[in-house]
């Protein structure tokens, strides 16, 4: 069984659930999970967990992450993007310096309600299985924050913009406030999401060469260890004496932990809180620790034990 991310580039057409389910038939494994939903029109970067990385998901789902969207002024769908059955269509008699401070307005924390055709829940339902039976709910506003905005490309009533946002932002939702602002309404013709935290487009593969990686006994080449989330914190293993405890994911004594790749020896300081990787004596990542200075023990918070799965 393969542990670890894949750096996946969904193409259009297709399901984040698709793009799982196909994943299951290339690794051959059913362990595997992504880690926030694209459009089925959009393409771009979707992390994928596999095995004990599948703990992963949701502290991959709050990552940054950046898009590329186009968007035309002059109209509004029901699905905010140009899939969607057409509402209105207005003329647009703004100009582009008026479009260029609408776009740049919403930089910054702002409220956004989310679309209708999302697959958030309300009351239990998804809010696209209401909108499909033709119902519309009031949807509470959701903290976003527009990190940056740049203006790619500037032809009128079409524009392409660059966005760097937090989790839960719409895009297409974006390019309709925009267009409400600006007050000819605006919609989402396409969208391509080039990074997730620190997965950037330019490494994505696709399902095709996965499945070539996978056929030649390539494809743990281009998987991502667990540890590669927590590579910023430093790593320390436990004495053979410990082994049995880490493998059962229990509390350790930290005296008998030695110090792993930091060539400073052992039993190196802790600082309260600190959180460190922790490897056994063979140098097996097992998963994440914290120092709690007041019992002198080395606490689990999260593991990643290799026999998993």
């Amino acid at each position: 069984m393969y542990h670890g991310i894949l750096n996946v580039y969904k193409e259009a057409g297709c399901t984040s659930h698709d793009v799982v389910a196909r994943l299951r038939g290339i690794c051959k494994q059913k362990k595997i999970g992504h880690t926030g939903t694209l459009d089925p029109d959009a393409v771009g970067v979707l992390p994928v967990c596999l095995g004990n990385a599948t703990k992963l998901s949701d502290m991959l789902t709050d990552r940054q992450k950046e898009y590329v969207a186009d968007f035309r002024l002059g109209v509004t769908t029901d699905t905010q993007d140009i899939s969607g059955r057409i509402l209105e269509e207005r003329e647009v008699l703004v100009s582009p310096s008026q479009v260029r401070e609408a776009v740049f307005s919403f930089l910054g924390d702002s409220l956004q309600v989310p679309p209708m055709y999302s697959a958030l829940k309300v009351g239990g339902k998804k809010l696209c299985d209401l909108a499909r039976a033709g119902k519309e709910v009031e949807r509470r506003p959701r903290p976003v924050t527009i990190y940056s905005i740049e203006l790619l490309r500037e032809e009128h009533p079409d524009y392409t913009i660059r966005v760097s946002c937090s989790k839960g932002t719409y895009i297409r939702t974006l390019c309709h406030d925009v267009g409400e602002l600006l007050g000819c309404g605006g919609v989402m013709t396409g969208l391509k999401r080039t990074r997730v935290g620190e997965f950037w487009i330019e490494q994505a593969y696709t399902l095709e060469e996965l499945q070539k990686l996978s056929e030649s006994g390539e494809l743990g080449k281009v998987l991502l260890p667990v540890e590669y989330m927590f590579r910023a914190l430093p790593g320390f293993k436990a004495g053979r004496e410990d082994y049995r405890a880490l493998r059962n994911g229990n509390q350790l004594n930290f005296r008998t932990a030695g110090v792993l790749r930091e060539g400073k020896g052992a039993n190196l300081p802790f600082s309260k809180g600190q959180e460190f990787r922790m490897y056994s004596h063979e140098n097996i990542f097992y998963g994440i620790y914290r120092y709690d200075e007041v019992r002198g023990l080395l606490v689990p918070v999260k593991m990643f034990l290799p026999e998993e799965g």
